[in-house]
C-alpha cells in the first residue's frame, strides 16, 4: 500500500472520530424540554420551582412590625379590679334598713361577703376617661385601676350601656397616656391586629392575630335592642382581657375586647371585640347626655334567603328583608314598605341583622341616613330620619339627682337601658335616704319608686305632681328593688 493511500485512510478515520465526538457533545447539550409534535419542533423551558417551605416564607408579611403599635398601646391599657358586697338572701336587702331604723345602728350580716373581679380598660383621654366592658364593672361598689407603671387610682362609673356592653369610668388623672380611635368600618378581614389586656391578672400583655370576620352575631347580650355585632379575631384573649384594646398595626383603637368562644373558659381560637365606631359613639353619648342615645329606622326585618330573594325579584341573596314597618316611624315616613329589601345604609352594604344594627347604631335620633332599598326588582334611595324608642327625634338627657323633702330622699331618673332590663316603663331610683318617711318605712338605697297615688313617676315633675294631687293626706307608694321584690306602703303627710 503506497503512502498516499495510508494517509487517506488515517484522515478518514480521524474525521470520523471527530464527528462522533461532536454528535455526542451536541446530544448531551440538547434542552431537556425539547419534544417533537408532527414535523414542528417546539422548545419548552421549565423554570426551577421553589420548595413549599420557601413559598410559605415568601407569603409572610415580614415588612409588618408590631413594635410601635404595642409600645403605644400597653401604657394606655389598664388593669381593673372591682369589689362588690353581696348578701346571701334578698330578705336582708329589704329589712337591713328597717333594722337600722328600729335599733339605731346598721345591721351587720355575718353572711355578707366581698366578691372580687378583674378586667381591663382603655384610657381615652389625658384627664382619665377609661372605657371598659359593662360586665366588668356592673354592680361594683369599688373600682381600682392599675396603670402599666404600677400606679393605682380609684375610679367612678360615669355611665353604662348594657345593650353594647360598654361602660365609661373616670379617674382623677393628668397627662395620662391614651389611645386614639381608628375607623372600625375600614377594618378588613385578614388584617393584622393586636389584642392588649391583662389576662390572668397579669400586667399588660400583647397578642397578635388577624381579623377573622366582621359583624358577627354571637347572641350574648340578651336584650332585644342590643347591638350584637362583633369583630372576630384569632388573637389570643383570655380571662381578664375583657375591656382591653383591639388595635391595628398603626396603634389605633378599633375595638374593645369583650368575649371568647370557649368550652373551657380559656382561649380556644375565637375572640370577639365591640367595633370601635360603636364604642366611640356610646362614650360620646354618655359624656354629652349622661346616657346612650339609641336610634331606630322603624322596621322589623328578616334575614334574606333564597325564597325571599326570589319573592323580592332579586337574583342574588343580599340585603335584609323588611317584614313589617312601624307605624309613624322614620321608615314609614320615607315610604319604605313591607316586602322591601334594605341593601345599604349610607353607602354601607348590609346583608344581616347584625350589620344593619351596627350601621344604624352609629347615629342618634334626629340624624338622617340614606337607605338604598329594592322593590319589585328596582332599587331606590330614600332618606330616613331616625327616631328614638318613644317614636320621636329628641335626645334623652339624664336628669341630675334631686332631693325631695316630703320623702326625705335623693332620687334620680332611670336610663332607658335600666328600664328595659327591669321591664318597667317608668321609675325613680332612690340614691340616698335621710331622715323622713322612706327611712321610717324601711326603704333604702336603690329602691325604685314606680307610682305615687297610682300615678307613674318618671321625673321630678311627675313626683311632685303626684304627691300634691290627692285630696287625702294619705300617700300610697308603689315600688320595687332591682332584685324584683315589689313593695307598697302608705304614709300620712
Amino acid at each position: 500500500m503506497n503512502r498516499k493511500l495510508k494517509d487517506l485512510i488515517w484522515g478518514m478515520l480521524g474525521g470520523g472520530i471527530i464527528l462522533a465526538i461532536y454528535l455526542i457533545v451536541a446530544s448531551s447539550a440538547k434542552p431537556q424540554g425539547d419534544f417533537i409534535l408532527g414535523q414542528e419542533k417546539r422548545i419548552s423551558v421549565q423554570p426551577e420551582m421553589p420548595s413549599i417551605h420557601q413559598t410559605r416564607l415568601a407569603a409572610m408579611p415580614t415588612e409588618i412590625s408590631f413594635v410601635e403599635a404595642a409600645e403605644s398601646s400597653v401604657n394606655a391599657v389598664v388593669h381593673i379590679r372591682t369589689e362588690m358586697r353581696t348578701r346571701t338572701t334578698t330578705y336582708d336587702d329589704f329589712f337591713g334598713s328597717l333594722r337600722e331604723y328600729l335599733y339605731g345602728s346598721p345591721f351587720h350580716n355575718n353572711q355578707q361577703r366581698n366578691v372580687v373581679g378583674f378586667g381591663s380598660g382603655v384610657v381615652l383621654s389625658a384627664d382619665g376617661y377609661i372605657v371598659t366592658n359593662n360586665h366588668v364593672v356592673e354592680g361594683a361598689d369599688k373600682i381600682e385601676v392599675t396603670f402599666n407603671d404600677k400606679r393605682k387610682m380609684t375610679a367612678e362609673v360615669v355611665g353604662t350601656d348594657p345593650t353594647t356592653d360598654i361602660a365609661l369610668i373616670k379617674v382623677d388623672g393628668r397627662n395620662l397616656p391614651f389611645l386614639a380611635f381608628g375607623n372600625s368600618d375600614e377594618v378588613k378581614v385578614g388584617e393584622w391586629v393586636l389584642a392588649v389586656g391583662n389576662p390572668f391578672n397579669l400586667t399588660s400583655t400583647v397578642t397578635a392575630g388577624i381579623v377573622s370576620a366582621k359583624a358577627r352575631n354571637i347572641n350574648i347580650l340578651g336584650n332585644r335592642s342590643s347591638i350584637d355585632s362583633f369583630i372576630q379575631t384569632d388573637a389570643v384573649i383570655n380571662r381578664g382581657n375583657s375591656g382591653g384594646a383591639l388595635v391595628n398595626t398603626s396603634g389605633e383603637l378599633i375595638g374593645i375586647n369583650a368575649a371568647i368562644a370557649s368550652r373551657t373558659g380559656v382561649y380556644e381560637g375565637y375572640s370577639f371585640a365591640i367595633p370601635g365606631n360603636i364604642v366611640r359613639k356610646v362614650v360620646d353619648d354618655i359624656i354629652r347626655f349622661g346616657e346612650p342615645q339609641r336610634a331606630f329606622i322603624g322596621v322589623e326585618i328578616r334575614e334574606m334567603d333564597e325564597e325571599l330573594a326570589n319573592k323580592s325579584g332579586e337574583e342574588n341573596i343580599r340585603g335584609v328583608y323588611v317584614a313589617r314597618v312601624t307605624e309613624n316611624g322614620g321608615a314609614a315616613e320615607a315610604g319604605i314598605k313591607s316586602g322591601d329589601v334594605i341593601l345599604e345604609v349610607n353607602k354601607r352594604p348590609v346583608n344581616s341583622l347584625s350589620q344593619l344594627l351596627e350601621a344604624v347604631g352609629q347615629y342618634r335620633p334626629g340624624d338622617v341616613v340614606e337607605i338604598l332599598t329594592l322593590r319589585n326588582g328596582k332599587t331606590r334611595s330614600v332618606n330616613v330620619k331616625l327616631r328614638n324608642q318613644d317614636g320621636n327625634t329628641q335626645t334623652q338627657t339624664r336628669e341630675a339627682s334631686f332631693f325631695n323633702k316630703d320623702l326625705g330622699a335623693t332620687l334620680a331618673r332611670l336610663s332607658q337601658n335600666e328600664k328595659n332590663e327591669l321591664n318597667i316603663r317608668s321609675g325613680l331610683r332612690v340614691v340616698d335616704v335621710r331622715e323622713g318617711v322612706l327611712r321610717r318605712g324601711g326603704i333604702g338605697k336603690d329602691f325604685i319608686i314606680l307610682q305615687i297615688n297610682g300615678t307613674p313617676t318618671d321625673s321630678r315633675e311627675d313626683l311632685e305632681s303626684a304627691l300634691n294631687s290627692g285630696r287625702s293626706r294619705t300617700v300610697r307608694v308603689q315600688g320595687m328593688y332591682p332584685n324584683g321584690m315589689r313593695i307598697s306602703f302608705e304614709f300620712v303627710r
